[in-house]
């Protein structure tokens, strides 16, 4: 008998299962189809028994919908009494009145919804964004304007600045958000990218650009004690890509409170990424200048060289007095700070210059060897330095002394990037020399690289063997292309 009642009850309940989901299927079909009269009996029939959101959002709709505004407005106050504290359905009764065409009913609703919420600003924010959902900017700002006067322990400025961007306000958005800076420095970085994606400030003659810059050299005149605002109007004039005005309000605010250089030597690395060199190196002089007892001396000294180097192996437009000015640099550099392996790469730059752009491979060899015999070098460094050396080897035309210095570096790092890219260059080092055979046993290995740039320069070499090689009997075409190469 009692297997009987749980085997009666099991049935029951899956009967029951399966007949709602049936309804669910049904609704939702007879929804989809536009069949509004037929859709709302299931609906209603899913609602009565699980008084969900999703039920009662459909339901609702599909009232709105046969125009059966009494048993809507029933539902809705329904709903309501069943979740008091949910804000949204008192939100919808009243954008329901207004769909009615029964304003007064509809202001009273949202009358009664401003002088009934709390001090709490969760509270507060929730309302506010669920009339933002609606289109309802004008009730949205009576709440944020009331919940500033009952929480004004709480800043709304990110909900304002919300506000009057959607609104089209953008003055009173940026003041917000520069408002909220004093209260909030270290949330600089948040409202920079805020700011950054609801105004475009690279150009120059922006509105909203000229709009920041004047807001924030007003906050800089009334209170210059405060840095914020001058690193804000930095961070602007970087956005613009107006790397000396940036340049000059950095120095001023690194000088007025006696920094230690490191904001210019931020700035001096952005303006090297984005290829404005002269800038760069005005930043990174003036860290120098700061003293060999800087903490940033050193880092600048490098950066100062790279920006030099860079310059010049990425500008086809140089001439003879930029080499002699970029060595002359490195000179100095080296006089002040030794050649020890912290200043390797300074070295390994300097050999490439003398090597590549200044005719002076002789002098660019020795350098490199000398600083290989240096004392505590890594493992990696020395092979950096012979990579270089090798490089140069070839450009004098000593090729068999290159691929030693390349076979040694493959054997001591077989498995890693520098390995495979000295394999590669042996391996151009016999193509050149026309060993083809050879030269394309080392590139069928690379291809399997797990260096990307390697495999790639790698086979595409491969290909080129491939396709001209033994076009003629006696290699002759092939032998002067690799050669002259």
């Amino acid at each position: 008998m009692k297997n009987l009642i749980i085997f009666t009850f099991l049935f029951r309940f899956f009967l029951c299962a399966a007949q709602s989901e049936t309804d669910i299927q049904l609704a939702q079909h007879y929804f989809t189809s536009g069949e509004f009269d037929k859709a709302t009996s299931y609906y209603e029939k899913l609602y009565t028994s699980q008084s969900t959101k999703v039920y009662f959002t459909r339901y609702l709709e599909c009232l709105m919908q046969i125009k059966d505004y009494k048993t809507a407005e029933k539902t809705i106050k329904k709903h309501i009494s069943q979740n008091k504290n949910d804000k949204e359905i008192q939100v919808i009764l009243g954008q329901f009145y207004e769909d009615i065409d029964e304003p007064q009913k509809s202001i009273k609703v949202y009358e009664d919804l401003l002088s009934s919420f709390s001090n709490d600003p969760g509270e507060i924010i929730n309302l506010y964004q669920l009339f933002i959902g609606k289109g309802k900017f004008d009730i949205a700002k009576k709440v944020l304007d009331k919940g500033k006067k009952i929480a004004s322990y709480y800043p709304f400025n990110f909900q304002y600045a919300d506000l009057y961007s959607l609104t089209g306000n953008n003055r009173l958005m940026l003041e917000e958000y520069i408002d909220y800076l004093l209260i909030q420095p270290t949330m600089a970085e948040t409202i920079q990218n805020a700011i950054s994606s609801r105004v475009d400030l690279s150009q120059s003659d922006g509105k909203d650009y000229l709009i920041l810059k004047e807001i924030l050299l007003q906050k800089i005149q009334v209170d210059n004690s405060n840095f914020i605002y001058a690193e804000m109007l930095i961070w602007l004039f970087v956005q613009n890509k107006n790397f000396s005005a940036a340049f000059t309000q950095v120095v001023a605010l690194d000088k007025r409170i006696q920094g230690d250089g490191l904001r210019v030597l931020d700035l001096g690395t952005i303006c090297l990424e984005n290829k404005s060199y002269a800038i760069a190196r005005n930043c990174f002089n003036y860290v120098i200048a700061l003293g060999i007892d800087n903490q940033y001396y050193i880092e600048s000294q490098k950066l100062l060289l790279n920006s030099r180097f860079i310059e010049l192996t990425t500008n086809r437009a140089y001439n003879q007095s930029e080499i002699d000015a970029t060595l002359a640099d490195y000179n100095v550099a080296l006089t002040r700070l030794g050649k020890t392996k912290f200043t390797i790469g300074i070295l390994n730059e300097q050999a490439h210059i003398l090597a590549f752009y200044a005719d002076r491979a002789s002098e660019a060899i020795i350098i490199l060897q000398d600083a290989i015999l240096i004392q505590s070098l890594t493992d990696i460094q020395r092979a950096q330095l012979k990579m270089q050396l090798a490089d140069i080897e070839v450009l004098k035309g000593d090729i068999w002394e290159a691929s030693l210095l390349y076979m040694q570096i493959d054997k001591d790092f077989k498995f890693e990037a520098i390995g495979d890219e000295a394999k590669y260059k042996n391996a151009r080092i016999f193509y050149f020399d026309g060993e083809f055979d050879f030269a394309q046993s080392q590139l069928n290995i690379l291809k399997e690289s797990t260096s990307k740039i390697i495999a790639n320069d790698a086979m595409h070499l491969s290909v080129s063997i491939t396709e001209n090689f033994g076009l003629d009997s006696n290699y002759t075409a092939m032998t002067w292309f690799s050669s002259a190469e």
